[in-house]
């Protein structure tokens, strides 16, 4: 069932998500050469504890971290550990915030130091692609309109999308309906009404769309060892252009 949200409720979501977006922006100048994923972790509980939030990742579903933190051909899901980062990775942080009883989730790609310039053109095109699906979640769209709009700007710009994880609803729950995939022909799936609330996350790879899941369990990885990138942001839908909620 997908839950329809008052103007009160998305407004604490707001808060949640105003969380997400400040730490993942305070990230972007933590971020370098020589840190490890697990500082990155340690640094961003301590932000959303702080902040008045809890770490919505921490033992959901058995999850062991706080943030994932997925390096190079890494996906998603990847787990922070004692590994230190290089100069010339790109590092996508998925945080995810409860507060007040609702959920706010966000994800960024962001350079290691300078990389190359493949890897520039993957996370520009995969934040734009983000933004072609927000684009199209307005009213009387259908949720299958974002799918198409992200997928056929990827492809357009050679990279491909990622199938095997998908967007999807998000309020009291971290993981509601409707799911929200990043591929598809358009007109299709539920339509879109204000008060629905969902996070949009391509996640897209220089090669192929085919992944693997390592020995941990969680993350997951390109099956060619492709770079990958990976944007989020939880929105809501409004009378007119959708609202932002993870944005600063």
């Amino acid at each position: 069932m997908i839950v329809i949200k008052t103007p009160d409720e998305i407004e604490k979501m707001a808060k949640a998500g105003k969380i997400v977006a400040e730490i993942l922006e305070n990230l972007k100048a933590f971020v370098k050469p020589g840190i490890t994923t697990k500082e990155i972790e340690m640094f961003a509980e301590e932000k959303i504890i702080s902040k008045g939030g809890t770490p919505a990742f921490k033992g959901y579903r058995g999850y062991p971290a706080s943030i994932c933190t997925s390096v190079n051909n890494q996906v998603i899901h990847g787990i922070p550990s004692r590994v230190r980062l290089n100069e010339g990775d790109v590092l996508s942080i998925d945080l995810g915030v409860y507060r007040d009883g609702f959920y706010g989730d966000g994800a960024v790609t962001m350079p290691v130091g300078e990389v190359n310039p493949l890897a520039k053109k993957l996370l520009k095109v995969t934040e734009e692609a983000l933004y072609k699906g927000i684009d199209k979640a307005t009213p009387r769209n259908r949720v299958s309109d974002i799918s198409y709009a992200i997928e056929n700007y990827v492809e357009a710009n050679g990279f491909s999308i990622v199938k095997a994880f998908v967007g999807h609803g998000i309020g009291m729950s971290l993981h509601e309906e409707p799911q929200v995939p990043n591929f598809g022909v358009s007109g299709q799936g539920p339509r879109l009404r204000e008060g629905m609330t969902i996070a949009i996350e391509p996640m897209v790879n220089t090669g192929g769309h085919e992944v693997s899941i390592l020995d941990d369990g969680w993350t997951a990885v390109t099956l060619d060892g492709g770079l990958s990138a990976h944007f989020e942001h939880t929105i809501a839908i409004t009378d007119g252009d959708a609202r932002i909620l993870t944005k600063v």
